[in-house]
Order: structure tokens, then sequence, then C-alpha cells
């Protein structure tokens, strides 16, 4: 192979890309560090001269704690990421649990790049993000490398259904190779993922041989399918999967054996000359009794036009009620036997409520996650949160510790993943906000939203930080972003109270008033909202009601002054600001 003046010669060629990382590896390092080099640099050379040779792979780097492989087929692929795992074992002989080095493995097939050196592409970014998916033993393949297994003569597959990954634009589906019994869980290490509950959407049945009913149907399902899957909370088992079912009428039972999922929905589709009327049901597996259930209707000609409007609708909806489910649940049950994502909705609804009790029970939650998952990053986030939100209310005894348990909680997450993007924009939160440090939290948002774009709440948290500096518009365009990414209902008063300071920022009152009465119908005691429509109305030409308004802020918070306000905003130098403080003062808040 030649070179041209650039470099290698670069050819374009379709393989088989294997991606393999040490879990744990800076830890082992820390600990074992000449230990684990020389059985590392071992077991490399036995990859290179022995489990490569007889399946015509490519070493193409390896690194101290991972390595790049590369193959023509998958089939050749699968059978030495089987290898893999089965041989780093004899590496671990004689040495105890915390010593022991176990690979993680993601792989896809996919047109690359390749040169003598290296291979590059997108296909290797997607190989490398199933990796990071994968449990310790495990290998998680994309759609795309399954279809190049066959059934009987390579390793066997499990569906896992879809997934949203960190930079990909659409949701992927995952598949575990070879027997699930083949994963290793270490002591603490992060399956909170694992856990995380499914939803199966059954094909909509429809009456008859209606053929542009059954178009409708599949039209709704796919809307439905997608809404759901824009989330990390939970999974959506693949629509090729569900296609399976079509025209047959599966019961609970069957569901579970074949697709594990925690909630089904099914339902009907009809046609009924302009209306689309779609009848719903969601059953819970675990009960076998129907969580929610739903008539909609739309125009036909809506449906059509607007992509996913539908859809949205019925997840808004649906999703408000497996929210209420699973805080019910968490409330008749004994918390040990609770199912960790059920623990996880519950303190999320909880910590948005209005009772000062209800949002304490979700601290306890928050910190029974963290205790059964020591090392995932959410529930430390989460509390994070929890402690700010207390000092928001002005329901914490001491401010100053509140904010420091807050640190200590968004530490500890960052300690597990330092790309994780809730953790950082928390952080960013907590310095903005609390600390009043605006360059920091800047810092942490691009982070946040650098290491996850669709994060909703870092887009949220930065449109404050906008409104701080005094750019109003910049801080809308946040705003709206995160209201346009976030599907959970129970955090929806929170968006639009966020949303309705910015439009203030942004000079439209108007809007703000909007968001802010919406915000105020969910949760009516929170102390931020009440303050953006005073200024709002008074801002927009609404003087009586702002007053009236203000009188109701002065019931929440008595001692609510304008000088208060000030010294705690974030932004008290700014001609926004000055707006802000003069509109509370002419609503009638003592000036102090």
């Amino acid at each position: 192979m030649g070179e041209s003046d650039a470099g290698p010669v670069l050819h374009k060629v379709r393989q088989a890309i294997v991606v393999v990382d040490v879990v744990e590896s800076v830890r082992l390092m820390q600990a074992f560090e000449a230990d684990v080099i020389e059985r590392w640099r071992q077991f490399v050379a036995e990859v290179r001269q022995r489990l490569l040779p007889p399946h015509q792979g490519r070493l193409v780097k390896s690194l101290g704690d991972g390595m790049l492989l590369a193959f023509a087929t998958p089939a050749q692929a699968a059978a030495v990421a089987g290898e893999l795992h089965r041989s780093i074992a004899r590496y671990n002989d004689k040495r105890g649990a915390d010593a022991a080095i176990h690979l993680r493995v993601g792989a896809h097939v996919a047109e690359v790049v390749s040169d003598e050196i290296d291979v590059y592409g997108a296909g290797v970014n997607l190989a490398a993000r199933l990796c990071t998916l994968a449990s310790p033993g495990e290998t998680l393949v994309s759609a795309d490398f399954r279809d190049g297994l066959v059934d009987g003569l390579d390793p066997q597959v499990e569906d896992l259904g879809e997934f949203q990954l960190k930079h990909v634009e659409t949701t992927v589906r995952a598949f575990r190779l070879g027997s699930q019994a083949a994963t290793v869980l270490l002591p603490g290490f992060d399956t909170l993922w694992r856990e995380r509950p499914a939803f199966a959407v059954l094909p909509l049945q429809t009456a008859g041989d209606d053929a542009e009913a059954e178009i409708v149907a599949e039209v709704v399902a796919d809307q439905l399918t997608r809404e759901l899957s824009g989330s990390q909370g939970w999974r959506v088992i693949s629509r090729l999967s569900m296609v399976a079912f079509r025209g047959r009428h599966p019961g609970l039972d069957e569901l579970a054996r074949h697709l594990k999922p925690t909630w089904v929905v099914s339902g009907r589709c009809r046609v009924l000359g302009p209306l689309v009327r779609v009848s719903l049901e969601v059953a819970d597996v675990r009960s076998a009794s129907v969580v929610w259930s739903d008539i909609v209707e739309a125009p036909k000609d809506e449906l059509l036009k607007i992509e996913g409007a539908l859809g949205s609708r019925i997840a808004q909806s649906l999703l408000r009620a497996i929210f209420s489910f699973e805080l019910q649940r968490s409330r008749t049950q004994p918390l040990p036997t609770l199912a960790s994502h059920t623990l996880l909705f519950a303190a999320m609804a909880l910590m948005h409520r209005v009772s000062p009790q209800d949002f304490a029970r979700g601290r306890d939650l928050l910190e029974l996650l963290c205790e059964r998952h020591p090392r995932a990053p959410e529930p430390h986030a989460w509390l994070a949160k929890w402690h700010v939100l207390q000092v928001v209310q002005g329901w914490a005894p001491d401010p100053a510790r509140a904010k420091a348990e807050g640190q200590s909680c968004v530490a500890r997450a960052l300690q597990e993943r330092p790309d994780h993007a809730l953790g950082l924009a928390v952080d960013g939160l907590i310095g903005g906000l609390l600390g009043q440090d605006l360059s920091h939290a800047e810092r942490r948002y691009e982070a946040a939203l650098a290491a996850d774009p669709s994060e909703s709440l870092a887009w949220l948290f930065q449109s404050a930080t906008h409104a701080y500096r005094d750019r109003g518009e910049q801080a809308a365009q946040a705003a709206m972003t995160a209201l346009r990414l976030s599907p959970l209902d129970p955090l929806r008063y929170f968006y639009d109270s966020f949303a309705a300071h910015a439009m203030l920022a942004a000079g439209r009152p108007a809007e703000a008033v909007g968001l802010a009465e919406r915000s105020l119908r969910v949760n009516a005691a929170h102390l931020p909202t009440h303050r953006s429509l005073v200024i709002a109305r008074m801002l927009a030409g609404q003087p009586e009601a702002a007053r009236r308004d203000a009188q109701v802020l002065l019931a929440l918070k008595p001692g609510f002054t304008v000088a208060g306000f000030l010294a705690s905003y974030p932004g008290r130098e700014t001609a926004f600001a000055a707006r802000s403080a003069e509109a509370l003062a002419e609503a009638g808040v003592p000036r102090g």
C-alpha cells in the first residue's frame, strides 16, 4: 500500500468494527498498575497471535485500556468477541475480584475509511457508543451487525430494544451477543441502565379490511414509538420486533416471555371521514392491570402534514399516567422490593410536588437509589438537584449547607462519569444560581451539551444564564429548545417557569404570562414563578392583575422585598434586572 503526500492511502471498505474496553481501567491502574500492565500486554499479544489470524482479524490499535479491531464479516467478529471474554478470564487466576480485568465490547458493521494504520468514520463511533452501554463481560452489537449473522451457525443474540446514544441523532437498536449468563456483575457496578423499564407498542388494530385505517395505524404507532424513544429513562422495543404481532392478540404472559416489557401499549385505529380516532390503553405487565386508557381524535390531514403531532399528544398523556402509577406503587409497597426505575420516577415526581412532605419523601427515595447503585451517576445528580430546589423553594433550614450537600452529590456523579450531561448541568445550576458564578455555569452547560446535545435540563438552565447576562433572545431560544426536548410531564411546570423567565428577558411579557400561568396551574407554590408572573403582568400592561398577584406572592413569602430579590439575583447588574425590580415595586412589593 503506497502513500500520498498527506500520508497513507485511504480506502473505503465495509468492515465489522469491534471496540474493546477494560472496565474500571482507571481504578485498576491506580491500585494494581504494574500487574495490570503486564497482564494486558500478554493478553494483547495473545489476541494478535492466536485469536485474530484464524478469523482474518486486524488489530487496528491497542491502547492501555482497550483495543480497536476490524474484520471482513460480522461472523468473524462475533467469534472473536466471545473468545475475548473467555480468554481474559485466564489472566485473572489467583487474583481477587477487585483486581480482575473484565471487558465490555461494542460492535457495528459499516462502510469505513481505512488506511494501513487506522480506520475512521461514523461506524467506528457507533461501535464505541455501543461499548459504553455494555456491562462487564458483555458484547452489544448493532442491528446491521446482527443482520450479518446466521441463526444456528453464529452466536445467538438477544434484542434489547432501542437506545438513545450520545452524539447519535436517531435511536439505535442494540442486541446482546451470546448468553446473558456470561455477563459479569461487579460489586457496586453501575447497572442502573440495565434496569430501565421497557415499552412495547403493539400494532394498532383496525376494523375489517380498511386499507386506509391500516396505513394510519402504522403512522400513529411509528410516531408513538419515536416519541417514547426520545428519552434515556426507558427503553422502547423496536417496531420491527412488534411487527410479528400484527393481526394477533397476544396475552401479557406471551409478551413477557418473548419481549420482557414493563408496559404494553395496545389499541384500535379508525378513520371517520376527515377524522382519525385512536383508542389506546397501557397495561402494566407486573400487575396485569390497565394503567391508562384514552380516546384521541385528530384531523387526518393534520396527522400526515405535521409529523409526530398526534404521537406527541398521546405520549404526553401516557407518560403522565405512568409517573402517577409508579408514584402510587412507591407509596403502597415496601421500598426494598421496588424496582429502581419505580424509585427514580417516583422521586422525580415527588421533588416537583407542592407539598413539603412529598418533597422530603423524594429525597428518601433518591438516597435509597444512591445506596442501591453507588456507581450510577443519575441518582446522585438528581439528589443534587433536590438540594437546589430546596433552597429555591425556601425550604432549606440552612441554605449554605444545602448548597454544600448539592455540590457533594454532583461531585460524586461526575466522579463516576465526568461527561455525565445531567451532572454537568446540575453543577452549572449550583454554581450559577446558588454560587452566582456565571462563568462556571456557562462552562458547565457547554460541557453538558457537548456531551449530550439532547440534555433538556442543560438547555433550560442555560436559558437562565443567558437572561442573567442580558441576552434575552438567546435565553428564549434555549428555553424553547428545552421545552421541545422534554417529554416528562412531572417536570413541565419547572420548564415553563424557566421559559417564563426567559421570555421576560427577551422582552416578550405576554408570552411570559401564559407560561407562568400554565406553570402555576401545576404547582401553585413555586415562588420564582409567582415572581415572574408579577413582573410579566406589569410589563404587559396589566397593573391591576400584577398587584393581585403580588399579594399572593407576599402571602407565600412574607418579608419578600425588591432589595432581597436583587441581592439574590445572579444578574442583578443588568438592565433586565432593573426593569424587573421596578415592575415588582410598582406592583406593590416593598422596596426593602
